[in-house]
């Protein structure tokens, strides 16, 4: 599958599947991964072809504290149930990728344990980020340095040629063992640069097509790890943060702004296609960040045109909320009854638009991979190009209350008829000039494609 015909559906398996919160690392495996099987429904519901899980492998609490990268983490069961739940995605032509977490170890980690019983003296201190054994870190007898500060989780040196080997033939099992499709790398904006080359390098060479999201927050590192780190994507928080605020705050400006900057001519990550997401298991629900549920339905009629790659949140394809705390962040990851979802939901018919969404994605390949210009911005809605070859899709999104408006000007479309993907009884007809007025309904979105698209 190619990347760029991805829609994402995104599990955080230790809270959706309600296991405990610490791993006691003395309790029998228990089968909770088989019933991932269980949200193959709620994926396919929404026009997902890509399941990404969070953390499987066995760690001390959150996951991205890993104990052993090659054994499933008790709490979800074991290899078998891993190897059993995606045979049963390419039963149904989906493709499984899974959270990759290099950058760091918990510190319980066998590397870990070796060096506090050891000190200098084991093969693996150097492993280990800024390991010094004349200071004390984070209740271990050697300081090192932990991932932005937090000491639960050590830092490996993935400069070293010995720790990369370790940790590529590690994601090389998981190909084998799993037949995962991609991965996604937590903190990638973190990891060397180099060894991101070889472990792509090493991945596809093991299987053709596989692909390598990852994790970076700001955009000063999105084009060094989609260039010197030959990523396919990586995860695009600056829209992200513009999706529900533009809307909150009747500023369109601001969610154009962003688009222009990475995706426009000359744009930051002009031509790439980022992983786009309206939330995840790190940050607060989107339909807790909304000032208005009916926002959910330009929100991802956006999220679904723009440039990138669209991820959807399980669960938040039925507007459920959740906030996380300053100590706290389990509402972010609840367990939940995937059959139950429509009926206690606060938004059931937001799924059917997701849907609706998804097919017209798939419908456009101008959509799906083409060029991005900004066509009209007003406080409440935004419309734009998407251009590939001698396809074309010209999108429209209103976040207000009422009917909005635009006038356009778009050279591209001059003299011809546009269908409506969103509703096949809409068109609209462009002037010699390309210029239009077209309406678009409150708190919803057009996919303008030519006739005969």
């Amino acid at each position: 599958m190619n990347y760029e015909d991805a829609i994402i559906y995104h599990l955080y398996p230790l809270g959706a599947l309600g296991a405990p919160r610490e791993n006691d690392d003395r309790s029998e495996s228990a089968a909770r991964l088989r019933a991932v099987v269980d949200w193959i429904p709620a994926m396919e519901r929404i026009g997902a072809n890509v399941l990404l899980l969070g953390p499987v492998f066995e760690s001390e609490r959150h996951g991205y504290d890993t104990l052993d990268h090659a054994k499933v983490d008790r709490r979800l069961g074991s290899n078998d149930d891993l190897r059993a739940l995606s045979a049963a995605l390419r039963a149904r032509g989906l493709s499984l990728a899974l959270d990759a977490v290099l950058n760091h170890v918990g510190r319980g980690h066998p590397i870990v344990r070796d060096v506090a019983e050891k000190g200098a003296a084991s093969p693996y201190a150097r492993w280990i980020a800024g390991f010094d054994p004349s200071r004390r870190t984070g209740g271990l007898p050697f300081a090192y340095d932990g991932w932005a500060g937090n000491y639960d989780l050590v830092k490996l040196d993935t400069g070293r040629e010995e720790v990369r080997s370790f940790l590529i033939g590690g994601v090389l099992r998981w190909i084998d063992e799993f037949d995962i499709d991609g991965i996604r790398l937590d903190a990638a904006d973190c990891l060397d640069r180099a060894f991101l080359r070889e472990l792509g390098a090493r991945c596809r060479e093991r299987k053709s097509g596989f692909f390598l999201f990852g994790e970076a927050v700001h955009g000063d590192h999105y084009r060094s790890l989609l260039g010197e780190g030959n990523l396919d994507s990586v995860t695009d928080y600056e829209a992200y943060k513009g999706l529900w605020s533009s809307y909150n705050d009747r500023n369109y400006h601001e969610i154009a702004w962003t688009l222009d900057r990475l995706f426009a001519r000359g744009g930051l990550c002009e031509g790439k296609l980022l992983y786009s997401f309206a939330d995840n298991h790190d940050v607060d629900r989107v339909a807790s960040s909304l000032r208005d549920g009916a926002g959910l339905y330009p929100l991802y009629a956006l999220l679904f045109a723009m440039p990138g790659v669209p991820s959807v949140y399980y669960g938040s394809e039925f507007g459920i909320e959740g906030k996380r705390t300053r100590s706290d962040d389990s509402a972010l990851r609840p367990a939940l009854d995937p059959a139950a979802l429509a009926s206690l939901a606060p938004h059931p018919d937001l799924a059917a638009a997701i849907s609706r969404f998804a097919a017209a994605r798939r419908a456009s390949g101008a959509v799906r991979r083409g060029s991005y210009r900004t066509l009209a911005v007003a406080p409440t809605g935004l419309a734009f190009l998407r251009a590939a070859e001698d396809d074309a899709a010209v999108v429209l999104v209103n976040g207000g209350d009422s009917v909005l408006a635009f006038d356009l000007a778009t050279p591209e479309a001059a003299g011809r008829r546009f269908f409506d993907l969103l509703d096949k009884g809409f068109s609209a007809e462009f002037d010699a000039a390309g210029g239009a007025r077209i309406a678009v309904p409150a708190h919803w979105s057009r996919w303008l494609v030519p006739r005969g698209a």
